[in-house]
């Protein structure tokens, strides 16, 4: 199968950023996995749940041609998926780079010979300013 990437996501209200990751991470695997991140641990990360439900994320992330199979991600601790997934390459934006949580998983990939690879994060669009924008509109 060559190189496995992961590229978890919440993948709400899908933009560029989001577009941008999964592209970048196709160029640098053989098979990539995208990992939908269920609705309760979104919630649970960031205190409110998506906007879009986890069914319609994950089929929105599939339609797009760009990755070989997505899966439902069921915790926030990437190692976790790590083990039911067993991926040679974790894919996140840069802004995970030198946080303890990045730092962690880097090194508990490492002992088992996956590494993270971070892309640069696109400012410009994130889904928490697109909720921002929506509920200033209400």
């Amino acid at each position: 199968m060559g190189v496995v990437g992961y590229a978890p996501g919440v993948y709400d209200m899908f933009h560029i950023g989001h577009l941008n990751i999964l592209r970048r991470a196709r160029e640098h695997c053989d098979h990539l996995i995208a990992g939908v991140v269920e609705d309760d641990v979104v919630a649970r990360i960031k205190g409110r749940p998506p906007v879009v439900p986890h069914e319609e994320r994950m089929e929105v992330v599939r339609a797009l041609g760009l990755v070989d199979e997505v899966v439902s991600d069921w915790s926030s601790d990437k190692f976790e998926m790590w083990k039911q997934l067993r991926y040679d390459v974790l894919f996140k934006g840069d802004d995970w780079k030198g946080t303890e949580k990045g730092t962690r998983l880097e090194r508990l990939l490492g002992e088992v010979g996956a590494s993270v690879h971070y892309f640069p994060y696109t400012a410009s669009t994130s889904s928490t300013d697109l909720r921002r924008l929506l509920e200033g509109m209400g």
